[in-house]
């Protein structure tokens, strides 16, 4: 058993993949080898069992990982402003203000009047047309920092307790 924080946990993760990585290049560069029939065959230096075996241990190792993690974050919760939240309902909750967020961007960027060009061969009408936003603008941008806020408190909690709070992981 070792103790990690969250941010070394995913630090670990990504050097696990890094591995994982090179011993899957080393099963593709080492499976095949070509030959001439009138030369000595350079065979790639390969064992099967070895590369296989050194993938299953890496992949166990990031199971016992991103389990910890898990449970981590359905068992843990901290004050959001002053809410009590889980890690993973933070979360969840993240994704969904980010998504309202990228709606709200796009609403407070539209302008209150907008002439709308339908082509030149289509158009047969002698009066332009004009597309008009049907909220309050002002409302929106509000709505908009007020969700920013959200978020950057939420990821302030986060990356506080990411970096400050240990959990065990078998290792």
């Amino acid at each position: 058993m070792a103790k990690m924080t969250s941010a070394y946990a995913n630090k670990v993760l990504r050097k696990l993949q890094e591995d994982k990585a090179f011993w899957r290049s080393k099963e593709q560069e080492g499976t095949f080898y070509i030959a001439a029939l009138d030369e000595e065959p350079v065979i790639p230096d390969y064992d099967y069992s070895e590369v296989a075996g050194n993938i299953a241990e890496i992949d166990a190792k990031i199971v016992r990982i991103k389990h910890a993690i898990n449970v981590n974050n359905v068992t843990n919760s901290i004050l959001v402003g002053t809410e009590r939240m889980t890690i993973d309902e933070i979360l969840v909750r993240m994704a969904q203000l980010n998504g309202r967020k990228n709606v709200l961007d796009s609403l407070r960027k539209q302008q209150p009047k907008t002439r709308i060009n339908s082509g030149f061969y289509q158009n047969r009408k002698t009066a332009p047309e004009y597309q008009y936003i049907n909220y309050d603008l002002d409302l929106i941008k509000k709505e908009y920092e007020k969700v920013d806020s959200q978020i950057a408190q939420m990821q302030i909690a986060l990356d506080k307790y990411n970096q400050t709070f240990e959990f065990e992981v078998k290792v």
